[in-house]
């Protein structure tokens, strides 16, 4: 197991962003069969007060009837530390200066960033000169 990178400078040198091939949507199925349905296939489950979001693979969504927008998924491998932070903060900005949206997911030992699917390979690109650029690299 690797050691959680706090220092924002040495997460960002060390973020080694990688694109999954797999496509995915947010859901929020209202019908209970659905919702049970897709909840074996999320990659990713949040209970908010208007009812539950899914992130789900775009096929299983296909599916599930549900045709919605379809985003990519960059995963960035350092293990950030939860207590770590800045990064957020840096990959969401260099996006948002070219105008790419991102939504990201922190989990336990990695970020992943959820960009529109057409513009997948241009946030990767973003990111990787980002991390080229950091001091620590």
């Amino acid at each position: 197991m690797t050691t959680p990178v706090r220092d924002t400078q040495a997460m960002i040198a060390a973020m080694d962003p990688v694109l999954d091939k797999q496509l995915y949507c947010f859901v929020s199925p209202e019908q209970p069969g659905a919702a049970l349905e897709l909840m074996r296939h999320a990659l990713a489950t949040f209970r908010e007060d208007e009812g539950l979001s899914l992130i789900v693979p775009a096929r299983e969504a296909a599916n599930a009837g549900i045709d919605t927008q379809h985003f990519a998924r960059i995963i960035l491998l350092v293990h950030s530390d939860l207590e770590g932070f800045g990064l957020t903060a840096a990959v969401s900005g260099v996006l948002a200066e070219a105008g790419i949206a991102c939504n990201v997911v922190a989990a336990l030992r990695h970020d992943h960033l959820f960009v529109p699917a057409r513009r997948a390979d241009e946030a990767l690109a973003l990111l990787r000169a980002l991390q080229e650029r950091s001091p620590e690299s």
